[in-house]
Protein backbone atom coordinates (compact mmCIF):
# COMPACT_ATOMS: atom_id res chain seq x y z
CA UNK A 1 0.00 0.00 0.00
CA UNK A 2 1.04 3.64 -0.64
CA UNK A 3 0.89 6.47 1.41
CA UNK A 4 0.29 10.03 0.93
CA UNK A 5 2.24 12.11 3.70
CA UNK A 6 2.79 16.16 3.76
CA UNK A 7 6.41 16.88 4.25
CA UNK A 8 6.74 19.43 7.06
CA UNK A 9 9.52 21.80 7.16
CA UNK A 10 10.17 22.78 11.06
CA UNK A 11 11.40 26.11 11.62
CA UNK A 12 8.65 28.89 10.35
CA UNK A 13 6.69 25.98 9.84
CA UNK A 14 5.65 24.46 12.77
CA UNK A 15 7.81 26.65 14.92
CA UNK A 16 8.29 30.07 15.49
CA UNK A 17 11.71 31.20 14.41
CA UNK A 18 14.18 34.05 15.94
CA UNK A 19 14.87 36.56 13.76
CA UNK A 20 18.29 38.48 13.95
CA UNK A 21 18.93 41.33 11.03
CA UNK A 22 16.01 40.29 8.97
CA UNK A 23 17.19 36.83 8.99
CA UNK A 24 15.64 33.72 10.54
CA UNK A 25 17.43 31.24 12.69
CA UNK A 26 16.17 28.07 14.28
CA UNK A 27 15.23 28.02 18.26
CA UNK A 28 18.39 27.06 20.54
CA UNK A 29 17.04 25.54 23.40
CA UNK A 30 14.07 23.86 23.83
CA UNK A 31 12.92 26.44 25.78
CA UNK A 32 13.32 28.49 22.48
CA UNK A 33 11.04 26.11 20.56
CA UNK A 34 7.33 27.34 20.25
CA UNK A 35 4.86 25.95 18.18
CA UNK A 36 3.00 28.61 15.22
CA UNK A 37 -0.17 29.56 16.12
CA UNK A 38 -2.71 26.57 14.62
CA UNK A 39 -0.39 24.37 13.93
CA UNK A 40 -1.30 21.58 16.72
CA UNK A 41 -4.95 22.01 14.95
CA UNK A 42 -3.39 21.72 11.37
CA UNK A 43 -1.75 18.89 12.23
CA UNK A 44 -3.84 17.14 13.59
CA UNK A 45 -6.47 17.77 10.45
CA UNK A 46 -4.13 16.58 7.90
CA UNK A 47 -3.66 13.17 10.27
CA UNK A 48 -7.22 13.07 10.08
CA UNK A 49 -7.44 13.27 6.09
CA UNK A 50 -5.35 9.99 6.27
CA UNK A 51 -1.49 11.59 5.81
CA UNK A 52 1.52 10.06 6.91
CA UNK A 53 3.47 13.33 8.17
CA UNK A 54 7.15 13.75 8.39
CA UNK A 55 9.18 16.77 9.41
CA UNK A 56 11.96 17.58 6.82
CA UNK A 57 14.58 19.71 8.91
CA UNK A 58 18.15 21.42 7.99
CA UNK A 59 19.55 22.00 10.76
CA UNK A 60 23.59 23.13 9.46
CA UNK A 61 24.12 24.60 12.97
CA UNK A 62 25.24 20.91 14.39
CA UNK A 63 27.32 20.60 11.41
CA UNK A 64 28.96 23.69 11.84
CA UNK A 65 29.23 23.34 16.03
CA UNK A 66 27.10 26.28 16.53
CA UNK A 67 24.74 23.63 18.26
CA UNK A 68 24.83 20.08 19.71
CA UNK A 69 22.62 17.04 18.43
CA UNK A 70 21.20 16.52 21.56
CA UNK A 71 19.61 19.70 21.85
CA UNK A 72 18.07 19.36 18.56
CA UNK A 73 17.09 16.08 19.35
CA UNK A 74 15.54 17.16 22.81
CA UNK A 75 13.66 19.54 20.89
CA UNK A 76 12.41 16.79 18.25
CA UNK A 77 11.39 14.73 21.29
CA UNK A 78 9.19 17.50 22.85
CA UNK A 79 7.93 18.47 18.92
CA UNK A 80 6.82 14.63 18.86
CA UNK A 81 5.29 14.67 22.15
CA UNK A 82 3.24 17.87 21.26
CA UNK A 83 2.29 16.65 17.70
CA UNK A 84 1.06 13.44 15.81
CA UNK A 85 3.98 12.95 13.50
CA UNK A 86 5.09 9.63 12.11
CA UNK A 87 8.74 10.47 11.49
CA UNK A 88 11.37 13.35 12.26
CA UNK A 89 14.52 13.99 9.40
CA UNK A 90 17.27 15.64 9.36
CA UNK A 91 20.37 17.45 8.09
CA UNK A 92 22.86 17.72 9.85
CA UNK A 93 25.62 18.81 7.19
CA UNK A 94 26.59 22.33 5.60
CA UNK A 95 26.16 23.79 2.29
CA UNK A 96 30.06 23.07 1.97
CA UNK A 97 29.32 19.08 2.87
CA UNK A 98 27.69 18.97 -0.85
CA UNK A 99 25.03 16.04 0.65
CA UNK A 100 22.17 14.61 -1.32
CA UNK A 101 20.33 15.15 2.25
CA UNK A 102 20.41 19.24 3.09
CA UNK A 103 17.43 20.92 1.21
CA UNK A 104 16.73 21.92 -1.33
CA UNK A 105 18.12 18.60 -2.38
CA UNK A 106 15.68 16.45 -2.14
CA UNK A 107 17.03 13.35 -0.33
CA UNK A 108 15.17 13.51 2.40
CA UNK A 109 12.26 13.08 1.18
CA UNK A 110 13.26 10.48 -0.93
CA UNK A 111 14.53 8.40 1.66
CA UNK A 112 11.24 8.84 3.58
CA UNK A 113 9.95 8.11 0.33
CA UNK A 114 11.51 4.62 0.34
CA UNK A 115 11.39 3.81 3.61
CA UNK A 116 7.55 4.45 4.32
CA UNK A 117 6.07 3.33 1.11
CA UNK A 118 5.28 7.31 -0.05
CA UNK A 119 4.00 7.96 -3.19
CA UNK A 120 5.86 11.33 -3.50
CA UNK A 121 3.28 12.73 -6.81
CA UNK A 122 0.36 12.19 -4.19
CA UNK A 123 1.84 14.16 -1.56
CA UNK A 124 3.27 17.74 -0.49
CA UNK A 125 5.65 19.78 1.13
CA UNK A 126 5.29 22.69 3.08
CA UNK A 127 7.71 25.03 4.07
CA UNK A 128 8.52 29.00 4.66
CA UNK A 129 12.16 28.58 2.29
CA UNK A 130 12.87 28.74 -1.00
CA UNK A 131 15.13 25.51 -0.06
CA UNK A 132 11.78 23.42 1.31
CA UNK A 133 9.94 24.19 -1.82
CA UNK A 134 12.79 23.51 -4.43
CA UNK A 135 13.44 20.26 -2.31
CA UNK A 136 9.60 19.16 -2.53
CA UNK A 137 9.72 20.17 -6.62
CA UNK A 138 12.80 17.61 -7.17
CA UNK A 139 11.23 15.04 -5.33
CA UNK A 140 7.96 15.39 -7.48
CA UNK A 141 5.65 16.92 -5.05
CA UNK A 142 3.37 19.38 -4.69
CA UNK A 143 4.74 22.33 -2.17
CA UNK A 144 2.43 25.04 -0.76
CA UNK A 145 5.01 28.24 0.50
CA UNK A 146 4.18 29.87 3.72
CA UNK A 147 4.73 33.86 2.89
CA UNK A 148 7.60 35.25 5.09
CA UNK A 149 9.18 38.41 5.33
CA UNK A 150 12.75 36.64 5.64
CA UNK A 151 15.69 39.07 4.09
CA UNK A 152 16.58 36.28 1.11
CA UNK A 153 16.06 34.42 -1.65
CA UNK A 154 12.04 33.73 -2.47
CA UNK A 155 11.23 30.63 -3.88
CA UNK A 156 9.74 30.86 -7.54
CA UNK A 157 7.72 28.13 -8.36
CA UNK A 158 5.43 26.83 -5.85
CA UNK A 159 1.96 25.39 -5.81
CA UNK A 160 0.51 27.37 -3.45
CA UNK A 161 1.23 30.44 -1.13
CA UNK A 162 -0.24 30.94 2.23
CA UNK A 163 0.28 32.31 5.39
CA UNK A 164 0.40 29.57 7.44
CA UNK A 165 0.32 25.71 7.97
CA UNK A 166 -3.36 26.31 8.94
CA UNK A 167 -4.77 27.99 5.90
CA UNK A 168 -1.95 25.12 4.04
CA UNK A 169 -4.02 22.44 5.95
CA UNK A 170 -7.44 23.12 4.81
CA UNK A 171 -6.32 24.05 1.08
CA UNK A 172 -5.00 20.38 1.48
CA UNK A 173 -8.01 19.06 2.43
CA UNK A 174 -10.14 20.91 0.43
CA UNK A 175 -8.01 20.13 -2.86
CA UNK A 176 -7.31 23.31 -3.96
CA UNK A 177 -3.46 22.47 -4.34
Amino acid sequence: MTRRAVFLDRDGTLNQVVMRGGRSYPPETSAEFVLLPGVREAVIELKSCGFFLVVVTNQPDVGAGRQSKEVVEAIHDWMRDLLPLDDVRVCYHTDADGCTCRKPAPGMLTQAAADWNIDLRLSYLVGDRWRDVDAGRAAGCRTIFIRNEYDERQPADYDLAVGSLLEASEAIRLGRV
